[in-house]
């Protein structure tokens, strides 16, 4: 890999000028974007995301006299990002975050469980934060592809490893470092990084026989854009049974931050059949995130002129239809419309 982590030993006899503030701003506009969605990926939440790219820039600026000019600046940044990740995560009641309630089943019928406000729920990624996805032939030490992984679902199982894991597996497989250079950044030695990584893999085959989140025949650009059209056109007409027509048979429905999820187009229906009726009509908005098409969706009351944030929908299009859907519901989900750059209210 080209870009190695960067020492960050103090610069002792060298003459390396210090970054000037011009030169700083040109570093951090080049490279925040993806410092931002590595930072996402660790911690799971776009706020936390946006909290830590700031941190990371900060930091870097009070310490860049110990840049010595002879490793990357690229690599140099993502050593303060991923420790500043870690120790973020030190500090709060949960190291990972979640799509679904550990140990519950899939609900049939009308939502029961209730919200969970105290877990902490995996947040969307809104692809306009994304850098340019041009990395469609990784290199051979990358095990996912760039678009793989900004995925919900490869989001979703990462959180399942410890952070440190989390970490290895992140700059290793994804970004394509070496075992020696994540040595470097996390501390250890390169043999004990194997060894991290090769926990952190076996984790991910547990749960995913593939060792990765199944990937499942994605439709063509025409082909999603039009079942987009087609669940927009849904909502909007409140057809529930065109709504259904659109899931796989083996479709999964997660709503956070609601502990209940469904699995199958059946039981999936049966769900929205208990809740289609709430609002007098729906207004869908088109976005895009983590790489997916998306949704948000504005809803009227029954004899209220006003059509208020709703629900942001994540969909994920196979072959086939829609394989899985995460509608982040209210509190949360309306709290997210902001971090999309969408109004609370439809003018």
């Amino acid at each position: 890999m080209t870009d190695a982590p960067g020492s960050l030993e103090p610069m002792g006899q060298q003459d390396q000028p210090i970054l000037d503030r011009l030169a700083f701003e040109r570093l951090t506009m080049a490279h925040r974007r993806e410092i931002k969605l590595h930072c996402y990926r660790i911690m799971g939440s776009l706020h936390e995301a946006d909290d830590l790219v700031q941190e990371t820039f900060l930091k870097a600026w009070r310490a860049r006299s110990q840049f010595d000019g002879r490793g990357s600046p690229r690599g140099w940044l993502y050593t303060i990002a991923t420790n500043s990740c870690l120790n973020a995560i030190k500090t709060r009641s949960s190291a990972h975050r979640i799509l679904e309630a550990p140990g519950r089943p899939p609900t049939e019928g009308r939502a029961a469980a209730g919200p969970a406000a105290e877990l902490a729920w995996l947040e969307p990624y809104p692809d306009a934060e994304l850098p340019d996805l041009v990395d469609d032939e990784p290199g051979p030490d990358v095990r996912y592809e760039t678009c793989e992984a900004v995925q919900l679902a490869f989001v979703a199982a990462i959180q399942l490893l410890p952070p440190r894991q989390r970490a290895a597996l992140l700059l290793c497989d994804v970004l394509g470092w070496s075992a020696v250079e994540t040595a470097h950044l996390l501390g250890g030695s390169t043999a004990s990084i194997n060894s991290v990584l090769q926990r952190a893999r076996a984790t991910l085959a547990l749960r995913h026989p593939a060792g990765r989140p199944l990937q499942r025949a994605r439709p063509t650009d025409d082909e999603e854009s039009l079942l987009l059209q087609r669940y927009m056109q849904a909502w909007q007409a409140a057809d529930l049974d065109g709504f259904v027509e659109l899931l796989r048979e083996d479709a999964i429905y997660h709503m956070p931050p609601w502990r209940d999820w469904y699995q199958g187009r059946e039981a999936i229906h049966g769900f929205f059949k208990t809740v289609w009726g709430n609002f007098a009509a729906y207004e869908a908005v088109a976005t895009r995130a983590n790489g997916q098409p998306a949704v948000a969706l504005y809803a009227r009351r029954h004899q209220e002129p006003e059509w208020s944030a709703q629900s942001l929908h994540v969909i994920e299009p196979a072959r086939g239809g829609i394989a899985s859907l995460t509608v982040y519901v209210g509190p949360l989900g309306t709290d997210l419309f902001a971090a999309f750059g969408l109004p609370n209210v439809l003018p």
